[in-house]
């Protein structure tokens, strides 16, 4: 027990900060996903046992070894007439090379494998760094949220003093207190969003899905000048589903070539020593045989295998194209979305947003000076506060693109940080 305490407390103090009150980097999220997710380690589990089968493929034949005895004999026969006791040894030779087709079908069966481990670190590095922007975006709202309570407080202030000179209407001030009400109620949603994306990076973290955790930096928008052929020809050379198709096709073209070899017999030797009924010696003789399976008169059996494995490799290869095929509109379908996420941004970044806050301010300057309504500065208001939501949700929705991009590509390195398709 205190062994397993002592692993548990070295454990927790080589682990990133995760709770409440800390910063929360990608980084940090992405490096604890990748030791900690119990998906990644049922995946990996998995690829070392199948790495394990290949010197169980490529392995010779157990030596067999029999022993026989006299028991019990009812007529009388002269000495050393007939065997008594015989023990035999025999080996079956490979020299067909049978089992170095199996084990190298069996090393593109662990290549495939590998392949599965790689698709699940990749998923899950994604989705955790989906979760990441979501709850990034969460805490940006609301900051907005609180501007806007801040905002809309100035207005009742202003809206209640000019009620109480007669300047104003008292629907004003109602208006003014639902519009607060309403902030409530948004941010009330925010709250969930963000509870949501934490529960959903503590079950891939393979925490509590309550488990504390810190609030993650602010998202940042960074211009990327991405290729569709980069793109594609990454997406040929390093997803894992068109590296697992390969490997398949690599495992059915071996197997085809142990199909082709079961019709050459691997010969068994045999040693075999005999004792006569009454001789003195341990050994009386020993003799040396061979044997040997005759397949060709077994041809439909063997024939029928490698039509069998022929038709395993076509299908292999016309998956493989099919993957192909897939993993191109998959990279372009995914470029178009982070393209337009990102004109979606900047347009609400370079011109709504700006617009949107000198209307407010305009607003508001006519409001005082009796010049304005009161339900114009509201509107303008709103207008301004759904324009700031939906900027944080592009940006939200950018920066998850780029997340699942890496994934679709099979990129490792969050963010293109290793230099692809820049």
């Amino acid at each position: 027990m205190k062994r397993i305490l002592i692993l548990l407390l070295m454990s927790a103090l080589s682990a990133p900060i995760l709770l409440a009150g800390d910063t929360l980097s990608q980084g940090g999220v992405v490096s604890a996903v990748l030791r900690d997710n119990a998906s990644i380690k049922a995946a990996r589990a998995k690829w070392e046992a199948m790495k394990a089968r290949v010197p169980q493929a490529g392995a010779w034949e157990d030596l067999r070894a029999g022993v026989d005895s006299m028991t019990t004999r009812s007529v009388s026969i002269p000495p050393n007439s007939f065997m008594d006791q015989t023990a035999t040894l025999e080996q079956e030779v490979p020299i067909s090379g049978k089992n170095r087709s199996r084990a190298r079908a069996a090393t593109a069966e662990a290549g495939a494998a590998f392949e599965d481990l790689r698709r699940m670190e990749l998923d899950v590095v994604s989705r955790a760094r989906v979760a990441y922007a979501r709850l990034a975006n969460g805490y940006a709202q609301l900051e907005v949220n609180r501007r806007n309570d801040d905002l809309l407080s100035q207005f009742v202030q202003i809206s209640r003093s000019r009620y109480e000179t007669g300047a104003a209407t008292q629907a004003d001030v109602l208006i003014a207190q639902t519009d607060a009400a309403k902030l409530l109620e948004t941010r009330a949603d925010i709250e969930r969003q963000i509870s949501e994306a934490q529960s959903a990076l503590n079950v891939l973290l393979n925490r509590p899905a309550q488990a504390p955790l810190g609030q993650p930096v602010p998202l940042v928008f960074t211009p990327r000048a991405l290729s569709l052929q980069t793109l594609q020809a990454i997406a040929i050379a390093r997803r894992p589903e068109l590296q697992r198709a390969q490997s398949r096709i690599n495992a059915e073209r071996f197997r085809l070539e142990l199909a082709n070899r079961q019709w050459f017999p691997d010969p068994a030797l045999n040693v075999k020593s005999q004792r006569y009924n009454d001789a003195s010696q341990a050994i009386s003789e020993v003799d040396v045989g061979i044997s040997f399976p005759i397949p060709w008169l077994n041809w439909k059996k063997y024939s029928a295998g490698v039509l069998e494995s022929r038709k395993s490799v076509e299908n292999a290869q016309h998956e493989f194209d099919a993957t192909r095929f897939e993993a191109l509109g998959l990279a372009r379908d995914q470029l178009k979305k982070i393209r337009t996420s990102a004109v979606q941004y900047e347009l609400y970044r370079d011109k709504i947003l700006p617009v949107a806050r000198q209307t407010v301010e305009a607003s508001r300057a006519a409001y005082e000076a009796n010049t304005g309504g009161f339900l114009q500065l509201i509107t303008t208001r709103r207008t301004l506060q759904d324009a700031e939501s939906a900027a944080l949700n592009h940006l939200a929705d950018y920066a998850a693109a780029i997340a699942e991009l890496d994934a679709i590509i099979g990129r490792t390195t969050p963010d293109g940080q290793n230099g692809d398709a820049k």
